[in-house]
């Protein structure tokens, strides 16, 4: 019989809608993950998540987080080493694609350095502070992964298209940020495998205008993404850290 001490701890970045909601859902069905704790940026866009509290209320925590706020993370890592003292699968959700009035750059003629700067504090900075403050929950000898939602569209060998300068250069910048930590991580959390994942054009608010061209069998449910980006999670072995990784299981190029 195992105790909640022997259970994987599982954090969830970016968990108010979306993918990162749809994590939580899952991880909650599972009976073999002993707590999750889901961020979100604001409460009032969160109320599905908090709902979720109700029905869960001894295995679901939640925790504002805004993941450009490197004193909140600070503070939140600190509250869940009050609690725990290791963790088994982060899995960083948070990015941004359009907001307001960003939104992607189809030429040159709609560079803006603020829009430039957003992306990268979202999609890529963010990602890397997690991994500064999160150390001290990976040192452990129990196999873990920490994983970051990426895109396809920021691998660079790949862009024949160009455009969207900003969204793909910061997941550019999120891929390489991560293979560094992950670099780094080898050393000092030797167990932890990082990895960054494309999830596929899945119905979300990000994907929502730009699905029009997406053939309907390219476009997942949150459900079916979650439950392929699990399994690919399932199956990383420790030489797998580093990489980049497609929702069926494919490594991506740089």
């Amino acid at each position: 019989m195992f105790t909640d001490a022997d259970l994987p701890n599982a954090l969830i970045v970016g968990a108010s809608q979306g993918i990162g909601l749809g994590f939580v859902k899952k991880l909650l069905e599972l009976e073999s993950i002993a707590r999750v704790y889901a961020t979100y940026r604001r409460r009032e866009s969160a109320s599905e998540l908090i709902a979720l509290l109700d029905e869960y209320p001894k295995r679901l925590f939640c925790l504002p987080m805004d993941i450009t706020d490197e004193v909140q993370i600070s503070e939140d890592v600190e509250l869940l080493r009050g609690e725990i003292d290791r963790l088994h699968l982060v899995i960083n959700c948070v990015g941004i694609l359009h907001e307001g009035t960003l939104q992607p750059e189809k030429s040159l003629r709609q560079i803006n350095p603020e829009n430039l700067m957003r992306y990268f504090q979202v999609n890529s900075i963010g990602a890397v502070l997690l991994a500064k403050h999160l150390l001290p929950l990976f040192r452990h000898s129990d196999r873990s992964v920490f994983a970051s939602i990426s895109a396809k569209i920021g691998s660079i060998s790949d862009n024949q298209l160009g455009g969207w300068y900003g969204y793909r250069a910061s997941k550019a910048a999120l891929n390489m940020l991560m293979r560094n930590v992950a670099i780094e991580y080898a050393r000092t959390s030797p167990k932890t495998i990082v990895v960054t994942l494309h999830p596929g054009t899945t119905d979300t608010r990000l994907s929502q205008p730009f699905q029009k061209n997406v053939p309907a069998e390219k476009l997942f449910s949150v459900e079916r993404t979650v439950n392929q980006l699990l399994a690919v999670l399932e199956k990383l072995q420790i030489e797998d850290s580093g990489q980049f990784f497609s929702w069926d299981g494919s490594r991506l190029p740089w």
